[in-house]
């Protein structure tokens, strides 16, 4: 196959060959052999984007979502990799609940990783000779799932995984610096103004002591302050920002209502946009959604007993490309590919992916900047049929490739001037970035 004409996210133009899995020549003027060729004048390719951090609900929650629809979703958004998180039903804390999980992963049309959790019950000598993406999100205060760990046990999984390789992942934040007086009240700000953005400083700064007493690094998960941020780059950890922290704030919870309610909640403007400027200046690593889907009725709840948790696995590349089509938000095509794609690839070393290179796997996104539509949740891939960026602009890719299979087509894109068609997803079996299936490490 070739790619003909596409801008590269630096704006340079190239054509692309793949043939099987891999990329094998990117360059200018490649001849015409290939019997599919396919015109991208005027359009941009991107590698596809590697999702850190997503809980996909099976085992135990396939109501919310399944590894199906999820990657489905994944797909239709630009995603080629995923990686689920812990907090499922049974939690993934031991060799039988991960190869359980592999199961449903089989499920998928992206390529994916399993994180491995941490409880006081988890068995890490079995766990951690399985083909884990990361260990964690290791929750330093409970969240959905109650996985809350004491300072002991943290300290004890950062020496298991650094003995086994494994990286570590961290959801910080310290109940201790919760506001309890929040508890009296019954808006939608409640949630922000309980779960304090300094309980997150307090905890990034405390995970990273620890860290580098035990000579090891950490990357922290859903970062929403710009206090967090600094804190772990000082310390030489990395981070990611959701893109709900990134362009919502709790100015926004009027109209979003419980529906806004996610771990850790939204922020006040003003540190929403000094996170923005942390993405856009290189100082955060990636971008990573936490989608956390939960139905309409579970949501529809008052704000002490609505679940948190928002979806995002499908808007996400979308939301950052419209994000740089505008020259006044400082945020380029080509730190959009390094937030997606590049650094994602480089922080959680998966050579193979996260650039548009030869010899690297072909997980490709084709779109075209020039048309933005705005985002529905009713026509969105999820099984949960809402979003909380309903109404914003969005540019959704073309098609999406993984590993030179195309696993997703646009219904207008294929139907060009004639009248729209339903999107299309093709049967493809995504693989477990880490290895084989769930095979033991010898």
């Amino acid at each position: 196959m070739l790619i003909r004409n596409a801008t590269l996210p630096d704006g340079d133009q190239r054509d692309v060959r793949v043939r099987g899995e891999s990329i094998v020549e990117v360059g200018r003027d490649l001849d015409a052999t290939d019997q599919h060729v396919i015109e991208a004048t005027g359009k941009r390719l991107f590698p596809g984007m590697i999702d850190a951090h997503v809980h996909f609900r099976q085992p135990g929650y396939p109501h919310k979502e399944t590894w199906e629809t999820g990657s489905r979703s994944a797909a239709a958004g630009g995603v080629t990799t995923v990686v689920d998180q812990p907090n499922t039903n049974p939690p993934t804390i031991d060799g039988e609940a991960f190869d359980q999980k592999t199961e449903f992963a089989d499920d998928s049309v992206v390529d994916w990783g399993i994180n491995g959790g941490v409880t006081a019950d988890w068995i890490p000598n079995v766990l951690l000779r399985r083909r884990l993406f990361a260990l964690g999100e290791v929750f330093l205060a409970d969240s959905t799932g109650d996985m809350g760990i004491e300072a002991d046990l943290f300290a004890d999984a950062l020496e298991a995984a650094a003995d086994n390789g494994v990286p570590v992942t961290v959801h910080a934040e310290d109940a201790d610096y919760f506001n309890h007086d929040a508890r009296a009240r019954d808006d939608a700000d409640a949630w922000s103004a309980f779960r304090t953005a300094k309980a997150e400083a307090k905890a990034v700064e405390r995970a990273c002591a620890v860290a580098n007493e035990h000579d090891t690094t950490i990357h922290i998960a859903h970062t929403s302050t710009p206090e967090g941020v600094d804190i772990a780059s000082e310390a030489g950890m990395t981070t990611e920002v959701t893109p709900h922290h990134l362009l919502l704030s709790r100015r926004d919870l009027s109209e979003l209502g419980t529906f806004g309610r996610m771990n850790p909640p939204l922020r006040r403007e003003k540190r929403r946009q000094k996170l923005y400027d942390r993405v856009v200046d290189g100082t955060v690593d990636m971008i990573a959604t936490d989608h956390a889907p939960h139905t309409r009725e579970e949501k529809d709840a008052g704000i002490w007993d609505a679940p948190s948790g928002v979806p995002g696995v499908e808007t996400v590349l979308p939301l950052l490309l419209a994000e740089a089509r505008d020259s006044d938000s400082g945020l380029t095509y080509g730190r959009v590919r390094d937030l997606t794609a590049r650094n994602p690839a480089d922080v959680f070393g998966l050579p193979q992916k996260g650039a548009i290179e030869a010899g690297k796997d072909a997980d490709l996104v084709l779109v075209d900047t020039t048309e933005t539509s705005e985002i529905r949740g009713e026509t969105l891939h999820s099984k949960c049929d809402w979003t909380p960026f309903e109404g914003r602009d969005a540019v959704f890719p073309e098609w999406t490739m993984v590993r030179g299979t195309v696993v997703y087509e646009r219904g207008d894109a294929l139907a060009a001037d004639t009248t729209p068609q339903e999107d299309v997803f093709y049967d493809h079996r995504g693989e477990n970035v880490r290895g084989a299936d769930s095979e033991r490490l010898e």
